[in-house]
């Protein structure tokens, strides 16, 4: 799990036997961004709904594939993290893709060297990704 902000954390998905502990650690909603067509029913989308809001966790799905991240996905990660309490855990097969749509979601709302330096802490040194953030951010 890396944290990308005091809020925001991005890991590979949890077991959904695990996710008590995540409301334990004081997670309070789960972000799915991984496509139900990379795990077996088990783990898709809708069982790990129903698991979260067992332990008392909200959750949202916004499944991003390996083809690029869309305006509509970075709009619909957004409205989850303005409508769901944080801090969130968001997952995805590694945690890449939960960082990226992060990085892209804080667009305009962070500065861009703050976003930047979160990803590089992470581990995840993208330089292309700064000109799309300032992109993003201009558009705002």
């Amino acid at each position: 799990m890396v944290w990308l902000s005091d809020d925001f954390a991005a890991a590979p998905q949890p077991r959904i036997e695990s996710l008590a502990a995540l409301a334990e650690a004081g997670f309070r909603s789960i972000l799915c961004n991984r496509p139900d067509e990379e795990v077996a029913p088990s783990e898709n989308s809708a069982a790990m709904a129903a698991a979260a809001e067992a332990v008392g966790l909200g959750f949202a799905a916004i499944p991003v594939g390996h083809a690029p991240i869309t305006p509509a996905m970075i709009a619909a990660q957004a409205r989850a993290m303005d409508d769901l309490p944080g801090p969130y855990f968001a997952y995805c097969r590694a945690g890449f893709r939960s960082s990226v749509i992060w990085a892209l979601t804080q667009a305009g709302r962070r500065p861009t060297s703050e976003i930047v330096g979160a990803l590089e802490r992470a581990g995840f040194a993208l330089p292309g990704l700064r000109a799309q953030i300032e992109a993003l951010a201009a558009g705002r």
